[in-house]
């Protein structure tokens, strides 16, 4: 409310008009004809509603002196919902339905705006057991069958339910850096059942059936839906300590204990660590540092496709038999990500051994191997089951940054750095596994991470299975499941089969 308090100190300063102008048609020098405003003198008061009814008239809105039915956008700061929409039910309106009842924020936005903002759900005063707003009254019925497993749930990169999905996705983080597991998963889950509804939460009554939502991801959603905002998650994002490791552990190859114990030792930026002489960096870190302003940076979509081709060229001089494959986000249909993640092998079983090496040799036969960690295979199919799930599979793999041409990418470098450079560096991760293991690591790299966990959990509780990226374990028959491609690992645990697309969880 801080514009409008400030408003209307300013206009004590001004004398009430008494001039012909105050005749003029309410209607003249209108920009909006299809948004008709009433301010709600209830709680609100009739000078300042005169004083904001002038205002928004002189921005070219519409505002109605009287609430009927040709009113769109009722705004009021009526605090109690339940007391307000009980009155607006009892004027005998036929249309309120399909009218918009905003909090006072809508309309402070639209005035600094100049124009009507979008309606979201912090602008909305609603309660569940009233007549729905114009948003609600399009929005699908809620189904009350979303399944627990984001493994039978189908999730775009499309997000009805952003406002409550970030303050989840905050909450989980914050608990990660605590080392509170619990907590965290519960979280990331509550995000992932609300990013799978294709229809808003607009009061927390339309939750009440679904999974995963526990009594704080409810008190926080609630929180949302009354003021706009979560408090919690506000003071989370003012906490030095959640800024200090947000910070460190976005450069590559730092986690969270590493930016535990530079957190701990005072260290508050990247130029306290750099300047500390007790710090020695790994290699993984120098370059993290070193390049961190081009790979802290999104990658794009024809990014992702140009390093395609120049790991599938350069493959292909090794063996012409190679198969590549792009993973990760870019696989799910995601327009941009933090890195790039391939699936390289070759149809001849133990032939993938030393193709990864060769591969790192050729990449730095042509001068755009920037960096790289490589980790030789310890797969090894005897140790399978295993009851523990490792947050790595055995395979081999490497870690790059890869310098990429603008020259090499459609349209150009996303987002290119000023200075007239050329180029950037673009983290890539390459993993290796046999091409009889190649549709269990096509999947557990596609993810997303909370789908594959989700997928693992529901093979363990659901089908006595267990699942990870190197085989399918059927714990009844003791024996592993063959497999060639994602459909079977599907049709063996009796799902219906989810299109990488369909899997951001």
């Amino acid at each position: 409310e801080m514009p409008t308090k400030a408003l209307i100190l300013g206009s004590k300063k001004r004398k009430r008009s008494k001039s012909p102008e105050a005749s003029i048609s309410r209607h003249e020098g209108v920009k909006f004809e299809d948004v008709r405003v009433h301010l709600l003198e209830r709680k609100m008061g009739s000078s300042r509603r005169r004083f904001l009814t002038h205002l928004a008239r002189s921005k070219g809105f519409i505002v109605e002196d009287t609430l009927s039915d040709a009113v769109t956008h009722v705004v009021s700061e009526e605090s109690q919902a339940s007391s307000l929409w009980k009155w607006l039910k009892g004027c005998g309106l036929k249309n309120l339905p399909m009218m918009h009842i905003l909090n006072i924020i809508w309309f402070t936005d639209s005035m600094r705006e100049g124009r009507p903002v979008a309606v979201e759900t912090r602008h909305l005063i609603q309660v569940c057991d009233t007549l729905p707003t114009m948003a609600e009254a399009t929005t699908p019925t809620p189904v009350a069958t979303v399944s627990q497993y984001a493994c039978q749930r189908q999730t775009t990169t499309e997000n009805n339910n952003k406002i409550f999905t970030d303050a989840f996705e905050v909450l989980a983080e914050s608990y990660e850096f605590n080392e509170m597991e619990g907590p965290c998963l519960a979280f990331r889950r509550a995000a992932s059942v609300l990013k799978s509804l294709p229809w808003a939460v607009q009061c927390l009554g339309a939750t009440e059936d679904l999974p995963c939502l526990g009594e704080h991801s409810k008190a926080v959603m609630e929180e949302i839906l009354q003021y706009g905002r979560s408090f919690e998650v506000e003071k989370i994002l003012s906490d030095e300590r959640y800024q200090t490791l947000k910070l460190f552990t976005s450069v590559f190859g730092v986690g969270p204990k590493t930016g535990e114990k530079w957190y701990r030792r005072g260290l508050r930026s990247f130029s306290d660590i750099l300047a500390e002489p007790s710090i020695h960096l790994n290699r993984m870190q120098q370059s993290g540092f070193l390049h961190y302003g081009d790979i802290s940076r999104a990658v794009s979509k024809a990014e992702a496709q140009a390093l395609g081709n120049i790991i599938d060229e350069a493959v292909h001089v090794i063996t012409t038999d190679a198969i590549l494959a792009l993973t990760g986000g870019f696989r799910r249909g995601k327009e941009f990500g933090h890195d790039v993640d391939f699936i390289v092998t070759t149809p001849e079983l133990g032939k993938e051994g030393h193709l990864l090496t060769s591969l790192i040799d050729q990449l730095e036969q042509e001068g755009i191997l920037l960096f790289c960690e490589h980790q030789a295979s310890t797969f090894d199919m005897s140790k399978l089951p295993s009851h523990r799930f490792e947050a790595m599979d055995h395979f081999a793999k490497c870690f790059l940054i890869l310098r990429l041409e603008n020259s090499q990418v459609v349209g150009g470098l996303h987002d290119a750095e000023e200075g007239g450079r050329s180029w950037r560096a673009v983290r890539v991760d390459l993993v290796s596994p046999p091409i009889d293991r190649y549709a269990f690591a096509l999947l557990g790299w596609t993810g997303s991470r909370q789908f594959e966990r989700d997928l693992r959990r529901f093979a363990r509780m659901e089908r006595r299975m267990l699942l990870d990226n190197h085989a399918l374990f059927d714990k009844t028959k003791k024996e592993f499941l063959a497999a060639t491609t994602e459909k079977d690992i599907f049709a063996h645990l009796g799902l219906e089969y989810i299109e990488p697309w369909q899997r951001n969880a």
